[in-house]
């Protein structure tokens, strides 16, 4: 394991964010210790096995990426510093960067093969609401966390609250559930238990969980293994299930 400089504050570059806008870093730290920013080490790595290659500055290692990847050979760290960032792909230094990724499907200039498109027939959700499981489920991120908490957990945020089945005030409505009740949430592969939470931008029918907390709500219990046949996507997005007051649920027990 090799000490490294943390990027964001204490070498020099570029990130790239989700909507490809490359953006330059600024060193504001050196770091501390024995630690290197990335170049150094991999410079000193070829040297040891026997590739000089000198010692690049962050911006000529750019303009060496630039010169092989068409999509960046407009975002010289002049322009990226003029205009706060540009969005991939920037072909020219006179190119604006491009605000969606494929639009030139509808640009009228050729600029290379168009990419290909396919019609597919809709094809429903694998797993059916029925009496005994009305409500569909679907999964995903909250925006304080990143994922099971390996990258987030460690930091204290005002937005976090924990699991919670996220309805419809609709839904709770018509199954008697207060905001805030702890009940239990099945499919036909598991149970768990979670407090509910009125969110009123769900539409009626649907539900939302994370998988953030495992380690409390083991919400993947619930998830169907059903994957797309052309990606291999696993279908957590579209799991049936029902919600049972807990009151009820120890009457049956």
């Amino acid at each position: 394991m090799l000490p490294a400089a943390a990027s964001w504050c204490e070498a020099e570059g570029t990130v790239t964010n989700s909507e490809r806008r490359v953006q330059r870093v600024r060193q504001a730290l050196q770091p501390p210790g024995q630690a290197r920013d990335d170049i150094t080490i991999l410079c000193d790595l070829a040297r040891l096995l026997g590739h000089d290659w000198g010692h690049p500055t962050a911006e000529a290692v750019w303009d060496e990426l630039r010169r092989l990847s068409p999509n960046h050979t407009g975002m010289s760290y002049g322009r990226l510093e003029a205009l706060g960032g540009l969005q991939w792909p920037c072909y020219t230094e006179d190119h604006p960067g491009t605000l969606f990724l494929h639009g030139r499907l509808w640009d009228t200039l050729d600029q290379g093969p168009k990419a290909p498109l396919h019609a597919v027939e809709y094809d429903p959700p694998v797993e059916h609401l029925d009496d005994e499981f009305p409500i569909r489920l679907t999964t995903g991120r909250r925006l304080d966390s990143y994922n099971t908490g390996v990258q987030s957990s460690g930091y204290r945020s005002p937005l976090r609250r924990g699991e919670t089945l996220d309805l419809s005030p609709d839904d709770g409505r018509r199954y008697g559930i207060r905001d805030g009740e702890c009940v239990r949430i099945s499919s036909r592969r598991g149970s768990i238990m979670a407090p509910v939470r009125y969110d009123a931008t769900l539409r009626p029918g649907l539900a939302f969980m994370t998988l953030h907390f495992q380690d409390e709500v083991e919400t993947n219990l619930l998830t169907i293994d059903a994957v797309d046949p052309k990606s291999g996507t696993a279908e957590f997005k579209a799991a049936a299930i029902r919600i049972d007051k807990l009151d009820a649920v120890d009457e049956v027990g």
